[in-house]
């Protein structure tokens, strides 16, 4: 009977304990969070608004023709004594056509110069190749940038003409300096495979003396000699002609390591 009393006395105090408060308040973050992110856009609406709203009120702004009247570019010169093929084309020229020019090599002390300066493509592809029309389109595709070219000669025996070609990409170049290394060899031009220039990778250039001098009755005998050295995107083609037939190669290679230099 002790024992059955005590019993429900445990049970009742085991049901009166108290539970966990599972209905208390927890705290709300998420609207929290809410609240501030709707703040923020409501900040950025309402300061875009006010932007605009400024911006109606001001006067508009004028913007500046689109074509115009009275273009900056240098006017042609007339024809005298000092007029040059520069200035007879002057809006042919651009203002970056000069630093190429200035890389040129000067002519020596007494040679007679016959020209200095920058050469357009078709200018280019008139004087040097037999095939102007069918040049230049090779020009083209090879991306040519900008041409200079000084020439002078010496005691009416020496004919010295040097280019530099500078092209958009060294691709362009290497494609004209392969080009003029094909046909060098053959017997229309110098005959010979040529040889290296001093102190230049054989890949990057090569100097050539023709094999035989051109003789004609009545006239001098000709020698000509040509050097092409690549470096980058630039091409310096030097053409080296004597009417006596006598070349010295020391002569044309210090020229193209003068030139190199410049470079």
């Amino acid at each position: 009977m002790e024992h059955e009393q005590t019993i429900p006395e445990q049970r009742k105090g085991e049901e009166s304990a108290p539970e966990s408060d599972a209905s208390a308040p927890r705290r709300r973050t998420g609207r929290t969070t809410l609240l501030i992110a709707g703040a923020a856009a409501l900040g950025v609406l309402a300061g875009t608004i006010t932007g605009y709203a400024v911006q109606y009120h001001r006067e508009p702004t004028a913007l500046p023709p689109l074509a115009q009247q009275n273009m900056a570019a240098p006017k042609p010169a007339a024809m005298n004594d000092s007029t040059s093929v520069r200035s007879i084309n002057a809006n042919r020229w651009h203002k970056a056509d000069e630093d190429l020019v200035a890389k040129l090599l000067e002519a020596p002390g007494g040679a007679t110069v016959g020209f200095s300066g920058a050469q357009s493509p078709d200018e280019f592809a008139a004087d040097y190749y037999k095939n102007p029309t069918r040049a230049i389109g090779g020009l083209v595709r090879d991306n040519v940038r900008r041409i200079a070219a000084v020439r002078w000669s010496e005691d009416n025996r020496n004919f010295v003409e040097i280019r530099l070609l500078q092209f958009q990409n060294r691709s362009g170049a290497e494609e004209f300096q392969t080009g003029v290394e094909g046909y060098m060899p053959s017997t229309r031009y110098a005959g010979n495979a040529g040889s290296d220039v001093p102190g230049v990778p054989a890949d990057f250039g090569q100097l050539w003396i023709d094999s035989e001098a051109q003789e004609k009755a009545g006239y001098l005998p000709v020698r000509g000699a040509r050097a092409v050295v690549r470096r980058g995107d630039i091409v310096m083609h030097i053409s080296y002609v004597n009417n006596r037939g006598e070349i010295d190669e020391k002569v044309v290679a210090d020229l193209a390591k003068r030139q190199m230099e410049r470079l």
